[in-house]
């Protein structure tokens, strides 16, 4: 009598790995970039929109600021630890994950896909502009923690040249964005937005959010630019040091 033989179960393929935020170090990796973008480097950014703010004022007011932050207790430390080091993180790593990343706009022009690519090239514009920003006003020309009343004369320097006016305005319209839909992803990513409908609701938030911000940062551009402020005695030392053949150090 024949017996029946059962024929091997046929193999399955594993197939294509489900999408994941990352494995081991580059889960913490990406976690750890997520949170940064928002706290400190996104409390910093408000508070810095603030301070701005107080250009509006006159160069008094934004002189009186510059002088009130840099007389906050271990101001140096706080700077390199919370502003610094995070924001070389958050840009380095930032580029680590677009080098990484696909995006195909042309062939895929979803929204999902737009906002993507959109997000990485504010981010790069963000800390291209960040970067000169810090060097020219933190390290370069008079030095602003020991002559704050000059603050507001060394950014109306270099703000009187249209190449760095333009700049200044796409770069804050730039880190805006990205701040705002930074937020969104933060929402998202960490489980504070879950489901279609809740993201949704929140983006119009962040929308509403970029939009002020950038009004305030437009704003504060303009109160360097538009208003005049003659004879004013809280420039005198910046004036000072320019007649002293020092403005090189600013161009």
């Amino acid at each position: 009598m024949a017996t029946a033989q059962h024929s091997a179960p046929p193999q399955v393929r594993g197939g294509v790995q489900p999408l994941r935020a990352g494995q081991g170090i580059s889960f913490f990796l990406r976690k750890l970039h997520s949170l940064l973008g928002i706290i400190p480097i996104g409390a910093f950014l408000l508070e810095h929109l603030l301070s701005n703010f107080e250009a509006l004022k006159g160069p008094a007011a934004y002189g009186l600021q510059v002088k009130f932050l840099n007389s906050l207790p271990l101001v140096r430390v706080l700077e390199w630890v919370f502003i610094f080091l995070p924001i070389l993180y958050h840009g380095i790593y930032g580029l680590y994950i677009w080098l990484r990343g696909k995006s195909n706009i042309i062939y895929y022009p979803w929204s999902g896909n737009w906002l993507y690519t959109a997000q990485r090239y504010t981010g790069l514009i963000a800390i291209l502009y960040i970067g000169q920003h810090v060097a020219r006003q933190r390290f370069m020309g008079i030095s602003l923690p020991e002559n704050p009343g000059a603050a507001f004369a060394k950014v109306q320097h270099e703000l009187a040249n249209p190449w760095m006016l333009a700049v200044y305005v796409i770069a804050m319209i730039a880190i805006c964005w990205h701040f705002s839909y930074g937020i969104w992803l933060f929402a998202a990513k960490w489980g504070i937005t879950p489901g279609t409908l809740a993201r949704k609701r929140f983006g119009y938030v962040c929308v509403a959010l970029g939009i002020v911000l950038v009004v305030m940062g437009l704003a504060s551009i303009w109160a360097f630019v538009g208003p005049a402020y003659p004879n004013a005695p809280e420039i005198a030392p910046l004036t000072s040091w320019l007649a002293q053949g020092n403005a090189g150090l600013l161009a």
